[in-house]
């Protein structure tokens, strides 16, 4: 499920499965960029992909900027993801601008704990 995906974070390219979106490498950081409906059939597939990259890596993006559709099965994944992070000392960073997914993490209660960041210039600038 995972193959094309490397632990290797010198060479971090991956195409997602189905029409999903993309991993790969910017400066220091690693990039997950989400893209269509991310309900819980998107969920189950990027899962897979998600717990490679917080498992090796310590910088992590997630670019929500080209994503339709966002439920809360995406910010459950979303939400493991960042766990996981923190729980190998690394920082996630969520791009998210647009208002019908940030409703979502409204509702859910973790708006401010991550932080979303309008552009993906911003999250791989951010401290």
């Amino acid at each position: 499920m995972t193959e094309g995906l490397t632990s290797s974070s010198y060479d971090l390219r991956a195409r997602l499965p189905g029409p999903y979106g993309r991993v790969y490498r910017s400066s220091t950081r690693t990039v997950v960029e989400l893209h269509g409906e991310i309900d819980i059939a998107a969920a189950t597939l990027i899962g897979a992909y998600l717990d490679v990259v917080t498992a090796s890596e310590h910088e992590v993006v997630v670019d929500l900027t080209h994503v339709a559709f966002f439920d809360c099965s995406g910010l459950a994944l979303l939400c493991r993801a960042r766990r996981r992070t923190r729980e190998n000392g690394g920082r996630m960073w969520v791009v998210c601008g647009g208002p019908a997914v940030l409703r979502v993490f409204r509702a859910g209660g973790v708006l401010e704990a991550f932080g979303t960041l309008p552009t993906l210039e911003a999250a791989l600038a951010a401290d």
